[in-house]
Order: C-alpha cells, then sequence, then structure tokens
C-alpha cells in the first residue's frame, strides 16, 4: 500500500468517530491515524496517530517494534513500567519521548486517561 502524500491543510478533526482498537491492544486503547501508512510487512512507510487509552487501561509486558517511534502526552497521565494496575512511574501533559528501533518499553497504563500524538516510522522518512 501507497504512503498517503495528500496534501492536508488545516482541518478539524471529528474526535467522537473513526477510532480503532489497534490488533493486539486491550479494548480501552483506541487509535485514530491522521496521515500516512505504516507497513509492517516490508518495513517502509509511517503514520502520524492520535492514541487513547480510556481510565483504568493497562497493558501487561513491555513490548518492542522495528520502526522509530515518537510520542507526546497531549492530555492526561501515562505511567510506564507498571504491574498490572499499579506502580510505575508517571508522565503528565506535554512529556516526550522518541525511541529508536529494538528498544523495550512499556507496559503502560492510565488512571485518568490520556491523548497520545504519535509518529511512527521506517528510515529514511
Amino acid at each position: 500500500m501507497a504512503i498517503n502524500k495528500e496534501h492536508r491543510e488545516f482541518f478539524q478533526l471529528d474526535m467522537n468517530d473513526g477510532w480503532v482498537t489497534p490488533p493486539g491492544y486491550p479494548s480501552g486503547i483506541k487509535q485514530k491515524v491522521l496521515s500516512g501508512h505504516l507497513d509492517m510487512e516490508n518495513r517502509q512507510g509511517g503514520w502520524t496517530r492520535l492514541l487513547k487509552f480510556e481510565p483504568g487501561t493497562y497493558t501487561t509486558v513491555p513490548f518492542e517494534h522495528d520502526y522509530w517511534e515518537e510520542v507526546f502526552v497531549i492530555e492526561g497521565d501515562m505511567w510506564v513500567g507498571n504491574e498490572g494496575n499499579e506502580g510505575g512511574e508517571r508522565f503528565g501533559p506535554f512529556t516526550y519521548c522518541v525511541r529508536p528501533p529494538h528498544v523495550p518499553h512499556g507496559p503502560f497504563r492510565t488512571e485518568e486517561g490520556c491523548l497520545l500524538l504519535e509518529q511512527h516510522y521506517y528510515d529514511p522518512q
């Protein structure tokens, strides 16, 4: 599948529609892809997405992937390194991280819910 290279000038997002649970994620986590296409099978492309955690949602194991990831916490609380729904280190709004390929990260949890802006991409972008 080709990367979406369409020009999208400023436009209002519908924050109530178009959210889906990514494969393998808990049901309390939903994504909304804003642009691009990440082709994990052929290791090419990239996308920008919003990722939303409902309050009380958590993952249980660390994971890694073979692409770059940049994450910006827009709102809410994101806990990293938790055990189930407890523990970890808390990060709040306006927190940013960048991870190169194959860096283990997680698990994650949220108490109040959170909204993240993420970019995932293969080199070169």
